[in-house]
């Protein structure tokens, strides 16, 4: 037996190489073995409310009968097929209910498997887009500072280059214009400014509605969103709304966009888009976004393509998630959390630790003064009951809409409880 044999039988955990985890000093994780409504089981048999619904996915909670019921008839009749030269029903009813729940005219669904890929196709959907319109230059985005757009190449380059995690790859990312988020009169001469000085090199505007997540949780309100849609429509920029994170409800309607009343010329959709079943993501287009690929020129094409694309397992659990949306009252639960969160949060903000206290739908954040030891925090959540991922300089909750009051109030308990604590550790 050789010594790497040897080495992965006696650590076989060392196989896995985890996210955002430095592996050299990193204890192993928690060890999940289920899943059950809002609750994790670990292998030692202790169970733990899950504060953050899997990376804001599991909005039904995990196993709803709907959705397992719905995927395992369709893994009965058809796991996968490829979608290149061939469709199915499930995708075909999909897309034709997305057009229908989004707003306007976002009508044409291009379907991928993850959010990054989702915003990647959205930036080669709108540089092609100019191409295809006999517009050449017009290949550089505007994204905004605290912005999180994922982990691959062209999402890291619209992502904060200063607060976000890939400064190492700045040389090597496609330089974008990075602005604040027009919140003053300063803020949104500058980005005017910025729109029509390098009108002819911008292919898109590319923001986050009224939630920047993994940047660090910051709310806007509706009436800077339309600021950007606006001023993105007066100087002739395509807008393309991330509402991977804020999509299906989770901000208090079903897609953030509404609160602003605008509609996005692309719009990436993903993580709750199955209910947190299966990896799905969908790129959304308006018409005359469609219209310029429409050609007799086959080059004219959006040659894009992953071969998981419109997976018939992850459509059925996505429209299975769609049909809980339309019988179930999601959007009132997320008021419910709302409240409910606002009001439970609220005695943090007197501590000397804490810089801020949000909430935004089903989201609630404790802001600190900087996170420190946050592997303290964790494993604190964890002996209160509660699984959460604290980041940045936040602890934040995203629980899944359908959670009871009492479970929520755990979940709140313990935000303040670990805020004060916090407070008491390090100071202000």
């Amino acid at each position: 037996m050789s010594d790497r044999q040897l080495r992965l039988m006696m650590e076989p955990r060392s196989a896995l190489w985890r996210p955002y985890t430095q592996m050299k000093l990193a204890a192993p994780p928690p060890q999940v073995r289920a899943t059950d409504g809002v609750r994790l089981e670990l292998e030692d048999g202790t169970r733990l409310i899950d504060g953050i619904s899997s990376w804001w996915t599991a909005c039904h909670g995990y196993n709803h009968l709907h959705i397992r019921e719905a995927v395992a008839d369709q893994l009965g009749r058809m796991p996968h097929v490829m979608f290149g030269g061939l469709s199915h029903e499930p995708a075909e009813r999909l897309a034709r209910r997305l057009a229908k729940l989004l707003p306007g005219d976002l009508d044409h669904v291009f379907f991928t498997d993850s959010g990054s890929v989702a915003v990647e196709v959205a930036m080669k959907m709108a540089m092609q887009y100019w191409l295809n319109r006999g517009t050449k230059g017009r290949h550089r985005f505007v994204a905004f500072r605290d912005g999180y757009h994922g982990d691959t190449m062209g999402a890291m380059s619209v992502t904060d280059p200063d607060g976000g995690m890939h400064a190492r790859f700045s040389g090597y990312l496609p330089a974008q214009f990075v602005a604040d988020l027009p919140t003053d009169l300063d803020r949104i001469a500058s980005l005017e400014s910025l729109l029509a000085r390098h009108r002819d090199e911008i292919a898109g505007v590319i923001v986050e509605p009224l939630v920047q997540g993994a940047g660090g949780m910051k709310f806007h309100d509706g009436d800077t969103l339309r600021r950007i849609a606006n001023a993105a429509a007066r100087h002739g920029h395509l807008l393309i709304a991330d509402e991977i994170m804020t999509g299906f409800g989770r901000t208090g309607r079903m897609f953030a966009c509404e609160e602003a009343d605008i509609v996005p010329d692309i719009i990436c959709l993903s993580k709750a888009l199955t209910g947190g079943t299966i990896a799905l993501a969908a790129t959304v287009a308006r018409t005359h976004v469609f219209d310029a690929f429409w050609s007799d020129d086959p080059g004219a094409a959006l040659m894009h393509g992953p071969t998981f694309m419109a997976n018939p397992l992850a459509c059925a659990a996505a429209n299975a998630s769609i049909d809980l949306f339309e019988r179930e009252p999601r959007l009132a639960q997320v008021r419910t959390i709302e409240a409910a969160l606002a009001q439970s949060l609220e005695p943090a903000r007197a501590l000397p630790g804490v810089v801020d206290v949000r909430v935004q739908g089903a989201i609630g954040v404790i802001q600190l003064t900087q996170l420190k030891d946050a592997g303290w925090l964790r494993r604190r959540f964890i002996e209160l009951g509660v699984w959460s991922r604290p980041f940045g300089d936040i602890l934040y909750l995203a629980p899944p809409f359908v959670i009871t009051p009492d479970d929520l109030q755990i979940l709140t308990d313990a935000m303040v409880t670990i805020a004060r604590e916090w407070s008491d550790r390090f100071g202000g």
